[in-house]
């Protein structure tokens, strides 16, 4: 077992096709919940994320269909990222509804 490993941090694109044993999810405010169902929210996702790049030029010709593609975007990555573990996914949510969603 390699004990430096809890110091090592990673992202999506880094954690693509690896398992680990223990995984810690960070979940920053682009997901949230209300009244039970999960909402995207592209406006504070890091203006550094590539995968959706354009989503603003995008939007403003076609907006229901950028959100759909940024909303899917966004659970897929979280998604990935909670399956990657082979014994444990620990969760932190940055938005408290989120938080006990997630304890349910």
């Amino acid at each position: 077992m390699n004990t430096t490993s809890v110091d090592q941090v990673g992202c999506i694109h880094t954690c693509q096709g690896l398992e680990v044993d223990h995984i810690g999810i960070l979940i920053g405010p682009d997901l949230r919940s209300e009244e039970g169902r999960l909402i995207t929210e592209s406006f504070v996702r890091s203006r550094d994320d590539r995968s959706i790049r354009g989503w603003k030029r995008r939007r403003s010709a076609t907006p229901a269909t950028t959100d759909a593609l940024t909303d899917r975007i966004f659970r897929t990555a979280y998604c990935t990222l909670m399956t990657r573990d082979m014994e444990s996914c620990h969760a932190y949510a940055a938005a408290p509804n989120l938080r006990e969603w997630l304890r349910e």
